[in-house]
């Protein structure tokens, strides 16, 4: 499958279609697929950008928008991030106004046209997106969250990442590396000697990820590298191809 080649140039945060794009993609789908993009602007130790989630988010959802012809959506880029607060920089909104925008995103492409609506999630603790999505599918809705487990499963043994999800949980391996690829040039020195482990995170819900690490880390990001970031992102495309047959199914179920 390929996307529209207006979405080649929309190398950035925000999206460079035209509305005449936008309508010449609509008439060649049977269903229109909106694809957007959520993150979170939180701490990611002394070496990742506070907006590596967003800027994750966006780098899976830019590549799905080369090889699908989806609408891409600019992205969220403050979502709820409330166990990185001990941070300085870190910003959170509360998961009610998360379901609220991403709900109303969702309505509001409806009414112009667009019936389904993939929402690809950049942070773990954006817990509340898989509500939003299971109370839309009730009610007839297509709705998607993505990538699910099975797909970052997927992604990892493809690219070879040697760290466990477990144990790479927050600005690591993975983390590192789709950065790496794609830009480079946001990161700062240290995350070659900033590795640290805790796996067992049990009362992360209640003390925040201050509880576990002091520099914000844990993870080994000095396994990073851009090669294995260019397979996480080819590999979740790939994965994309299933959602994108479901949504687009004339029964809704693929």
């Amino acid at each position: 499958m390929s996307g529209s080649g207006a979405h080649a140039a929309a190398y950035g945060l925000v999206p460079t279609d035209t509305t005449d794009d936008v309508r010449t993609r609509a008439a060649g789908v049977s269903t229109q697929v909106a694809v957007l993009p959520v993150g979170s602007f939180e701490q990611h130790g002394p070496y990742l950008p506070l907006a590596t989630d967003t800027l994750v988010a966006c780098a899976v959802a830019r590549e799905i928008a080369a090889a699908y012809p989806v609408h891409l959506l600019p992205p969220v880029t403050v979502a709820c991030s409330h166990e990185h607060a001990a941070w300085p920089g870190t910003v959170s909104i509360s998961s009610p106004t998360l379901h609220a925008v991403v709900s109303d995103i969702a309505a509001s492409l409806r009414r112009s046209g667009v019936e389904a609506l993939v929402v690809v999630n950049g942070h773990g603790g954006n817990y509340v997106l898989g509500n939003v999505v299971q109370e839309s599918s009730a009610r007839g809705e297509r709705m998607a969250l993505f990538p699910a487990v099975e797909d970052w499963d997927e992604a990892l043994r493809r690219a070879g990442v040697a760290t466990s999800p477990l144990t790479d949980m927050h600005a690591g391996e993975i983390e590192t590396s789709i950065l790496l690829h794609t830009h480079p040039e946001f990161l700062r020195p240290g995350y070659e000697t900033s590795d640290f482990v805790a796996d067992d995170r049990r009362h992360l819900l209640t003390l925040g990820m201050s509880g576990y690490t002091d520099s914000g880390v844990i993870g080994r990001p000095s396994l990073g590298s851009a090669e294995e970031g260019k397979e996480l992102l080819a590999s979740l495309t790939d994965s994309f191809g299933a959602y994108f047959s479901l949504l687009t199914s004339a029964d809704g179920r693929g």
